[in-house]
């Protein structure tokens, strides 16, 4: 369902230099971040969401572990909390092998933080360096996941340079000049 034939970027443009005034608890949890990029991911020509990435302006892509940023995703479609664990686990798999017994541990997590998506809502996630992630649905705390390696492998969803979808992570790094 998520396999990209096409995806559907959209430049940030002008709101790179956007303070993170829009959600507030971007602006609380990260109050110096900026947005750096956003896309749009298309699959088989459905929209599924919208992704814009926050981070400081010391944000450094390469380092990726020891850099705090988040990343909201606008819904446009309903989603089931045990597509999206198990969707996302798939995922991080490209970029490392997951045992199978630290892969239910994540997907029990992320089904605790993550409900049953509907059209409309929105998740914000915040990576904080060596501790883990903490999650927020449609502006409310939903909470964490208390694991760096999670963490790590989670945003490089979108981050990575193994990621499956390159040119969304092209299109989110865009005010970094990469």
């Amino acid at each position: 369902m998520w396999r990209s034939l096409a995806l559907m970027l959209c430049a940030a443009g002008s709101a790179l230099a956007q303070p993170a005034a829009s959600a507030p608890e971007l602006t609380q949890a990260l109050p110096e971040a900026r947005l750096l990029g956003k896309a749009r991911l298309t699959v088989w020509g459905f929209d599924i969401y919208d992704a814009r990435l926050w981070a400081p302006a010391s944000f450094d892509a390469g380092q990726l572990a020891t850099s705090p940023l988040a990343l909201e995703l606008s819904y446009l479609r309903n989603f089931a909390a045990l597509d999206i664990a198990e969707r996302s686990l798939k995922e991080m798999r490209r970029s490392q092998p997951i045992s199978d017994a630290q892969a239910a541990r994540w997907k029990a997590d992320m089904q605790r933080v993550f409900p049953d998506i509907r059209k409309g809502d929105r998740i914000m996630g915040l990576r904080q360096p060596g501790l883990g992630a903490r999650f927020w649905v449609n502006g409310q705390a939903s909470g964490e996941i208390r694991d760096a390696e999670f963490a790590r492998l989670f945003f490089g969803i979108w981050l990575s340079p193994n990621t499956s979808e390159p040119r969304m992570r092209e299109a989110l790094l865009a005010g970094l000049g990469e």
